[in-house]
């Protein structure tokens, strides 16, 4: 072996399908060790319950998207996928387990899960409009889904800002066509007013 031998980069990959699954792999393995180091700098008290809540939530939304990349017969469920590459975060597989940060109480799952799916949605949307997908067909639905799943959060009054605001922009949006498209003015107001939503509804769950 010559020595321009030693320093050749030993590739995982030979075609685009198997870097597609590495990288997946990576972005799992990432949602996990986040999740485990933000459990360790709450136990620490390094953030907020409030930072905390919103983070998990997130966090969580995440790994339910990441792990079904690589859900496939050879990774049935997130334990193989632990085993296999030797990765030990208890913190994090605890919160996966519960499916909700640990500052939220548990209901049987039903307060939980509308929190889980209103952080989904406000993620997914806000998500959406960076990518600049603005069409009236594309954004309504998940903002729709957003409200009827506020409407249900029984923790949320008729007043809550969120419900005001995506009532607002639905009502906008009933006078428009399925292919007509929000203005860069409205796309950036629609974004401001998604993640001040989200804000003041990560202050309520910290507040209850």
């Amino acid at each position: 072996m010559s020595s321009s031998d030693l320093y050749e980069e030993q590739r995982l990959y030979r075609t685009a399908r198997e870097r597609e699954k590495y990288d997946n792999l990576a972005d799992l393995y990432a949602v996990i060790n986040s999740l485990q180091c933000l459990e360790k700098a709450y136990i620490k008290d390094s953030v907020t319950a409030k930072e905390y809540t919103a983070a998990s939530s997130k966090l969580l939304v995440q790994y339910k998207a990441a792990f079904k990349q690589v859900q496939s017969s050879d990774i049935p469920d997130v334990e193989t996928f632990m085993n296999r590459y030797r990765f030990d975060c208890p913190a994090a597989m605890e919160r996966i387990k519960e499916d909700r940060p640990i500052t939220i109480k548990d209901d049987k799952g039903n307060t939980s899960k509308c929190i889980a799916d209103i952080v989904s949605l406000f993620i997914t949307t806000i998500d959406k409009l960076r990518l600049e997908i603005k069409s009236m067909d594309e954004l309504q639905p998940d903002l729709r889904e957003l409200y009827d799943t506020m409407n249900r959060l029984t923790l949320l009054s008729s007043s809550f800002v969120g419900k005001e605001k995506v009532m607002q922009w639905l009502t906008t949006m009933s006078s428009m066509a399925a292919s007509d498209e929000l203005s860069e003015n409205q796309v950036r107001q629609l974004i401001f007013d998604l993640e001040s939503s989200y804000n003041a509804f990560n202050n309520l769950l910290h507040e209850s």
